[in-house]
């Protein structure tokens, strides 16, 4: 990449750093694509429309999804330039824009969701360890809507006594709340006198924790026991199906936003845009397995 290019891409990710909160895998992912269009057109600084109409060609073979993140990368950088004042025109109307349909996400129905639960809690009546485990790490998947990485790095003291959810760190280092069920935080407090007392995690594995791909296998393990086709099912399909639910058991969009991570929720500002208390009502209440007493 030219030098011109280089600080230019610089002052883009500062701005994106600073004003947009990017992570660092962010503004790593916006360098590789301006870089990766940069060996095309030979300097993003002065490329106009004809330049930039060459990487449709040159991006062909790649996955539609790819060039789309590419030219979205290319549209906010030229705008930023635009804007200020660093170059006269804005060339990125001339971008690759493929058409991208998005495919139907794969769905769980509460019936299956409790055929998997009902398998895992009739392992875990025997007492055996890494039953426990499995029906802890269901009930935080379906009942609480973490994802993958969130759920295995969970420290060992993540659930407090007398505090009904989680502060989560997640994408892009930001904060948010999690609401922690009944049901949950009973198997967790089954599961816990398995955990070494030296271990830093909830579900540790090793020298570390359990990684998401052991999860992905453990999941699928489940899913294949209780007599569902284990290629249906992920921990993200587990996710999905509790906003599903949770939303046609009666929770509006504003809380499953929430609920699932997609806005910023502050650790002194928890309660801001979603009473804590309205949250584990709502899961406790709308729990597909909620009125399964044990």
């Amino acid at each position: 990449m030219r030098e011109g290019d280089r600080a230019l891409v610089d002052r883009f990710c500062d701005m994106m750093a600073a004003e947009a909160g990017a992570a660092r895998n962010t503004l790593l992912a916006y360098r590789r694509d301006l870089e990766a269009a940069a060996e095309v057109v030979g300097s993003l600084e002065t490329a106009d429309a004809v330049a930039l109409r060459k990487l449709g060609e040159a991006w062909s073979a790649l996955a539609a999804s790819t060039v789309a993140r590419r030219s979205a990368a290319l549209r906010r950088f030229y705008g930023f330039i635009f804007d200020e004042g660093l170059r006269g025109d804005d060339p990125s109307a001339a971008l690759p824009r493929p058409r991208l349909e998005r495919p139907l996400p794969r769905i769980l129905d509460t019936g299956e969701v409790e055929a998997m639960f009902a398998s895992a809690e009739e392992r875990a009546a025997s007492g055996e360890p890494l039953a426990l485990r499995n029906l802890a790490l269901l009930e935080l998947l379906y009942g609480s809507g973490l994802r993958a990485t969130e759920l295995v790095s969970l420290p060992r003291r993540a659930l407090r006594s007398g505090q009904p959810f989680l502060i989560l760190r997640g994408k892009g280092g930001k904060e948010r709340m999690a609401p922690v069920s009944e049901r949950a935080a009973e198997a967790v407090r089954q599961w816990l006198p398995h955990v070494p007392e030296g271990s830093a995690w909830l579900f540790p594995s090793g020298k570390s924790h359990l990684s998401r791909v052991r999860l992905f296998q453990l999941v699928r393990s489940m899913a294949g026991l209780a007599g569902i086709a284990p290629d249906r099912v992920s921990p993200h399909v587990l996710r999905h199906a509790f906003a599903t639910h949770l939303l046609a058991g009666g929770a509006d969009l504003r809380v499953l936003q929430s609920l699932l991570g997609h806005a910023d929720i502050a650790t002194t500002q928890i309660y801001t845009h979603v009473d804590a208390a309205r949250l584990v009502e709502l899961v406790n209440s709308r729990h597909p397995l909620a009125t399964d007493h044990r």
